[in-house]
């Protein structure tokens, strides 16, 4: 049991809380459960999403200040996530983060807006289970045929 809860958090855990996909392709190739990775791949997008929300702007004025110091305002990138943001709002962010955002990358284009704390967490939260579950499930299922011999 230990030794599943530890392959959970170092290989599961820790890669979802940087790119969402991550964590079931690892829990698949490493041989875990699927409820172990889905719940690992939950919370490690959890993880990301509350520190962000609660220290987001700690993490904004004090490090990455520092790191990009002459950013532009109005690049393509800052136009694209305005564009996502009027055309879906909340709830749109909230499903495309582990599709095409990072978890970190969603959180703070939704704290950006004003998204008020715990309507960010809710949708985040139902946002990440039903897409943990949709991935792992797929992976699982799916994965003999579809991912590389190397993954296996």
């Amino acid at each position: 049991m230990w030794e599943e809860i530890l392959k959970t958090v170092t290989l599961v855990y820790f890669p979802s809380m940087f790119k969402f996909i991550l964590g079931p392709i690892a829990g698949y190739s490493a041989g875990l459960n699927l409820v172990s990775t889905v719940l690992g791949t939950v919370a490690g997008t959890m993880t990301v999403v509350l520190l962000f929300t609660f220290f987001g702007d700690f993490i904004r004025k004090r490090l990455l200040s520092r790191i990009f110091t002459n950013r532009k305002k109005f690049s393509e990138r800052n136009r694209n996530f305005i564009a996502v943001w009027k055309k879906y709002g909340i709830v749109g962010v909230a499903a495309l983060t582990p599709l095409i955002f990072t978890p970190i990358g969603g959180t703070l284009l939704a704290i950006s807006f004003g998204t008020p704390r715990d309507k960010l967490i809710i949708y985040m939260f139902i946002s990440a289970s039903v897409w943990a579950l949709i991935f792992t499930g797929a992976i699982y299922f799916f994965g003999n045929e579809v991912l590389p011999d190397f993954v296996k």
